[in-house]
């Protein structure tokens, strides 16, 4: 019978976060890849979970890939995925070892769980019934167009950001989109200083360029304003 591998989401913040059925599984696998063993273990710590980690990063995956699906493929128990929080392969490592055991046949399942976006967005107050989530923006290339794509966009855009660059996507925005596109930054999703702040782009420039930010950073663009439709007689 081939193993199977299974994400398993853990708290961005809050340690509560966890759910029961992650900690079940994460007891009963076999062993468990971490994208830092440290970070890791004061989640496995909290809930008194002692299968052994390995470490699987953005820096090492290439090179461990075929050993740990192998190793996956003999173990009954099977392997847990996760990353330092959230949900792996959201602008985590994760897509190429779920695509490889997937290639290989071996069963792949994802648990449901806390990622910081999608609190980031439901109380954002912003349109959410439609999104688009980019996560990290091109640092250089690509950088400008992909910020007239999105003043342009009818839905929500989900951005992460460095807390050291915020100032300057906000400038961004306020150049290439516009001063008064409504946007909203969520900071430190789930944890003790847990802030949102919402208003113009031109309001969080003036707001941040003077109270330099801390933690993880989520990033609201609102919708392009609708135009308005030429009213047209249909019965000329």
């Amino acid at each position: 019978m081939p193993g199977r591998l299974t994400i398993v989401p853990t708290p961005v913040g809050n340690l509560e976060d966890m759910t029961f059925r992650a900690v079940r599984t994460l007891k009963e696998c076999a062993f468990i890849l971490a994208e830092d063993t440290r970070t890791s273990s004061v989640v496995m710590k909290e809930y008194g979970i002692t299968a052994p980690m390995v470490p699987y990063h953005l820096n090492n995956e290439h090179r461990v890939v075929d050993g740990i699906v192998q190793r996956i493929r003999e173990s009954e128990a099977g392997a847990c995925l996760v990353t330092d929080a959230g949900t792996p392969g959201i602008s985590d490592p994760g897509y190429l070892i779920i695509r490889t055991c997937i290639d290989e046949g071996l069963e792949v399942t994802c648990l449901p769980g806390p990622t910081a976006f999608v609190p980031a967005l439901v109380a954002s107050g912003l349109p959410c019934d439609r999104f688009r989530f980019e996560g990290f923006l091109p640092p250089k290339k690509g950088r400008a167009s992909k910020l007239a794509e999105i003043a342009d966009r009818e839905v929500t855009t989900v951005l992460y950001e460095s807390p050291l660059r915020l100032v300057r996507l906000l400038e961004e925005i306020v150049t290439l989109i516009s001063p008064d596109r409504r946007v909203a930054v969520a900071r430190e999703i789930s944890k003790i200083h847990e802030t949102f702040h919402r208003g113009t782009a031109q309001d969080l420039l003036d707001y941040f360029s003077e109270n330099p930010p801390l933690g993880e950073i989520v990033v609201l663009v609102s919708p392009a304003p609708k135009k308005e439709k030429e009213h047209r007689n249909k019965f000329l």
